[in-house]
Protein backbone atom coordinates (compact mmCIF):
# COMPACT_ATOMS: atom_id res chain seq x y z
CA UNK A 1 0.00 0.00 0.00
CA UNK A 2 1.56 2.92 -0.65
CA UNK A 3 0.91 6.44 0.90
CA UNK A 4 0.58 10.17 -0.72
CA UNK A 5 4.01 12.08 -0.40
CA UNK A 6 2.25 14.82 2.01
CA UNK A 7 0.90 12.24 4.55
CA UNK A 8 2.13 9.84 7.45
CA UNK A 9 1.59 6.55 7.83
CA UNK A 10 -1.37 7.61 10.43
CA UNK A 11 -3.33 9.90 7.71
CA UNK A 12 -2.36 13.00 9.28
CA UNK A 13 -0.50 15.79 7.57
CA UNK A 14 3.25 15.51 7.07
CA UNK A 15 5.36 17.64 10.06
CA UNK A 16 6.08 20.84 7.75
CA UNK A 17 2.40 21.38 7.19
CA UNK A 18 1.35 20.96 10.49
CA UNK A 19 3.50 23.60 11.71
CA UNK A 20 1.89 26.20 9.15
CA UNK A 21 -1.20 25.44 10.51
CA UNK A 22 -1.14 25.37 14.03
CA UNK A 23 0.96 29.05 12.92
CA UNK A 24 -2.37 29.69 11.36
CA UNK A 25 -4.55 28.74 14.27
CA UNK A 26 -2.11 30.53 16.61
CA UNK A 27 -2.48 33.66 14.86
CA UNK A 28 -6.42 33.68 14.44
CA UNK A 29 -6.34 33.44 18.25
CA UNK A 30 -4.45 36.03 19.41
CA UNK A 31 -6.26 38.02 16.45
CA UNK A 32 -9.54 37.19 18.21
CA UNK A 33 -8.28 37.76 20.99
CA UNK A 34 -6.71 41.47 20.41
CA UNK A 35 -10.40 42.51 19.04
CA UNK A 36 -11.67 41.03 22.17
CA UNK A 37 -9.52 43.31 24.06
CA UNK A 38 -9.81 46.39 21.60
CA UNK A 39 -13.86 46.12 22.07
CA UNK A 40 -13.93 45.89 25.70
CA UNK A 41 -11.51 48.62 26.02
CA UNK A 42 -14.20 50.74 23.01
CA UNK A 43 -17.21 50.02 25.56
CA UNK A 44 -15.49 50.90 28.81
CA UNK A 45 -14.31 54.25 27.37
CA UNK A 46 -17.99 54.91 26.04
CA UNK A 47 -19.07 53.59 29.56
CA UNK A 48 -17.01 56.73 31.11
CA UNK A 49 -17.99 59.19 28.53
CA UNK A 50 -21.85 58.35 28.79
CA UNK A 51 -21.38 58.35 32.87
CA UNK A 52 -23.96 55.38 32.63
CA UNK A 53 -23.58 54.34 36.05
CA UNK A 54 -23.74 58.08 37.62
CA UNK A 55 -26.68 58.65 35.81
CA UNK A 56 -28.34 55.78 37.22
CA UNK A 57 -27.77 56.61 40.46
CA UNK A 58 -28.79 60.54 39.99
CA UNK A 59 -31.99 59.60 37.67
CA UNK A 60 -33.37 55.93 37.68
CA UNK A 61 -36.61 56.30 36.36
CA UNK A 62 -35.55 58.88 33.87
CA UNK A 63 -32.51 56.16 33.00
CA UNK A 64 -35.12 53.40 32.73
CA UNK A 65 -37.45 55.26 30.76
CA UNK A 66 -34.76 56.02 28.15
CA UNK A 67 -33.94 52.60 28.27
CA UNK A 68 -37.59 51.53 27.50
CA UNK A 69 -37.86 53.83 24.68
CA UNK A 70 -34.69 52.45 22.92
CA UNK A 71 -36.25 49.06 23.00
CA UNK A 72 -39.21 49.92 22.29
CA UNK A 73 -37.54 51.72 18.30
CA UNK A 74 -34.94 49.14 17.89
CA UNK A 75 -37.80 46.19 18.80
CA UNK A 76 -39.74 47.11 16.14
CA UNK A 77 -42.60 48.92 17.67
CA UNK A 78 -42.07 52.32 16.08
CA UNK A 79 -44.22 51.41 13.32
CA UNK A 80 -47.36 49.73 14.55
CA UNK A 81 -50.54 50.29 15.59
CA UNK A 82 -49.83 51.61 18.80
CA UNK A 83 -47.42 53.71 18.21
CA UNK A 84 -49.83 55.78 16.06
CA UNK A 85 -52.42 55.81 18.58
CA UNK A 86 -49.86 57.00 20.97
CA UNK A 87 -49.04 59.91 18.62
CA UNK A 88 -52.85 60.81 17.93
CA UNK A 89 -53.18 61.42 21.77
CA UNK A 90 -49.73 63.00 22.07
CA UNK A 91 -50.73 65.66 19.85
CA UNK A 92 -53.94 66.31 21.31
CA UNK A 93 -52.34 66.69 24.50
CA UNK A 94 -50.24 68.78 22.97
CA UNK A 95 -52.66 70.58 21.77
CA UNK A 96 -55.02 71.17 24.59
CA UNK A 97 -53.26 74.14 26.33
CA UNK A 98 -53.49 76.18 23.15
CA UNK A 99 -56.85 75.31 22.73
CA UNK A 100 -57.71 75.96 26.86
CA UNK A 101 -55.65 79.58 26.38
CA UNK A 102 -57.96 80.50 23.35
CA UNK A 103 -61.07 79.57 24.64
CA UNK A 104 -59.85 81.93 27.75
CA UNK A 105 -59.29 84.96 25.45
CA UNK A 106 -62.44 84.68 23.60
CA UNK A 107 -64.35 84.05 26.75
CA UNK A 108 -62.38 87.13 28.90
CA UNK A 109 -62.86 89.13 25.72
CA UNK A 110 -66.86 88.56 25.59
CA UNK A 111 -67.11 89.13 29.03
CA UNK A 112 -65.50 92.94 29.01
CA UNK A 113 -67.27 93.26 26.04
CA UNK A 114 -70.28 92.85 28.25
CA UNK A 115 -68.87 94.66 31.24
CA UNK A 116 -68.46 97.64 29.23
CA UNK A 117 -71.80 97.58 27.32
CA UNK A 118 -70.32 96.03 24.04
CA UNK A 119 -72.09 93.27 24.54
CA UNK A 120 -75.21 92.55 24.41
CA UNK A 121 -76.58 90.69 27.63
CA UNK A 122 -77.78 87.47 27.42
CA UNK A 123 -81.20 86.28 26.95
CA UNK A 124 -83.37 86.07 30.09
CA UNK A 125 -80.61 88.82 32.23
CA UNK A 126 -82.45 91.53 33.54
Amino acid sequence: MSNYSGTTGNGTAAHGEDAGFGQRVDQLGSDAQQFIDNARSAVADLGQTLDLKGRVERNPYGTLAIAVGVGYVLGGGLFTPLTGRILKLGVRLAALPFVKDELLGMAESAFQGYQTGRGTPPSGSV
